[in-house]
């Protein structure tokens, strides 16, 4: 029997999938879980609109993102700290710290997607990645100076 899978089965597949089964196995435990739907010809045609969609929504996505992802990397952002003698800092600037000057600027970024490998602990530039896709990633500039 064919049927459409109305969310993901390990087993199975993923949501949307058609999938071929045993009747009784659809009949008595997928359908009646709510695991699966019977794929009729109408089903399927909704299955498919639905796919179309999903790929329209996740191409818009992706391009935002891109857009944003050339926005930061014309960016350039100042990160204010104390200093000490011989111009050290006290403590380092974070990601976190990073995601509040973007946050400043109007750029909405979680801090998780800035890339930084250890704490800035000195002043100066820096090119900072920020993840905003798996395949999208902006360099901002982060100037560190002294307050």
């Amino acid at each position: 029997m064919k049927i459409i899978l109305t969310q993901d089965f390990s087993k199975l597949g993923r949501r949307g999938d058609i999938v071929m089964v045993k009747d009784g196995y659809a009949r008595n435990y997928l359908i009646p879980q709510g695991i699966a739907r019977e794929a009729t010809p109408q089903a399927i045609k909704e299955v498919e609109l639905r796919k179309k969609i999903e790929q329209e929504k996740q191409r818009k996505h992706i391009e935002k993102l891109r857009k944003l992802g050339e926005e930061l990397s014309r960016l350039s952002i100042t990160v204010s700290v104390r200093t000490g003698e011989e111009e050290k800092l006290y403590g380092a600037v974070t990601n976190i710290d990073i995601a509040k000057a973007l946050r400043n600027e109007g750029y909405e970024v979680d801090k998780a997607a800035i890339l930084l490998e250890e704490p800035i602990k000195e002043l100066g530039v820096y090119q900072i990645p920020v993840r905003l896709h798996p395949d999208i990633i902006a360099r901002v500039k982060v100037w560190v100076v002294k307050e």
